[in-house]
């Protein structure tokens, strides 16, 4: 029997490379995104496209009823749409803080309670949640991001337990750095500083999260689209799904660094990589 996937997030990255891996291998593919330009390569390779933004309930509802309408229901629903947005919090706008949430938090929220109905009608489903090692540990400049994934970890944690008698796993994926344009795109998107107590502080970080994606130690423990793509994979076909996968080298290590150390220990490593904001 054909499965059906509902993917957010497609036109590039994890996204696209799980909708081509999943495609590849049987599964009945929606890829979605804001835009559906980008996904025509998607549509070539077999998947159905739509066009489907996180922060719009109409939008969400139109999606997900048009899969229900056409196939009974969803089978799996993977939460991939997400974006960083950077920079030292005192200089991040509000408006940008509550758009990293609708995007990474609300929207995936909202996705969950519009395909459970149909998962319990049918006694099974998945729904996996692309978290982050930065859902497990906190980079500065990154905490707002760091927050939306931190949420991620726990409304998967209660909803693993609300939804599991009725047969639906839910399962939380936690890459580390991959190799895709999410490095530039959170550069690009780094919060402005001009001429203020953290100007430095948020160029550095800007410089850094480009860099640390294309060369480095920590690039070297990265890996591609299609390693998280196979471990979606994994997740939606294991008979019991664990509730959390990491993937890349870079996840396991500095998940485990993380854990090992005590905060001022944590907050001394990260003075050696990040220029501290102060007086001079």
């Amino acid at each position: 029997m054909t499965r059906t996937a509902l993917i957010t997030g497609c036109s590039s990255g994890i996204g696209r490379a799980t909708a081509l891996h999943l495609a590849a291998r049987g599964w009945l593919v929606y890829a979605t995104a804001r835009q559906p330009d980008p996904l025509s390569p998607l549509g070539e390779a077999g998947c159905r496209t739509l066009a489907l933004d996180v922060t719009d309930e109409t939008s969400m509802r139109a999606a997900v009823e048009q899969v229900e309408n056409e196939q009974g229901a969803v089978d799996a629903l993977v939460n991939n749409a997400g974006y960083s947005q950077s920079g030292a919090l005192e200089t991040v706008p509000m408006d940008q803080v509550r758009r990293q949430f609708e995007t990474n938090v609300y929207g995936l929220l909202r996705l969950c309670q519009l395909v459970l109905p149909g998962m319990r009608a049918r006694g099974n489903g998945r729904i996996v949640n692309l978290s982050s090692m930065g859902g497990r540990l906190a980079f500065p400049g990154g905490g707002a991001y760091h927050a939306s994934k931190y949420a991620v970890e726990a409304l998967s944690d209660v909803l693993r337990f609300e939804v599991a008698r009725f047969g639906v796993h839910v399962v939380v994926v936690e890459p580390g750095l991959i190799r895709s344009s999410f490095g530039r795109t959170a550069a690009a998107g780094m919060a402005s500083a001009p001429d203020g107590p953290y100007r430095r502080f948020n160029r550095a970080v800007a410089e850094g999260t480009e860099r640390v994606y294309t060369h480095g130690p920590l690039a070297r423990l990265g890996g591609p689209p299609e390693a998280v793509a196979r471990v979606i994979e994994q997740a939606l076909t294991a008979s019991r799904p664990r509730p959390r996968y990491r993937v890349t080298p870079s996840a396991w290590a500095l998940i485990a660094t993380r854990r090992l150390l005590p905060d001022r220990a944590w907050d001394a490593l990260m003075r050696t990589q990040f220029p501290q904001p102060g007086p001079r």
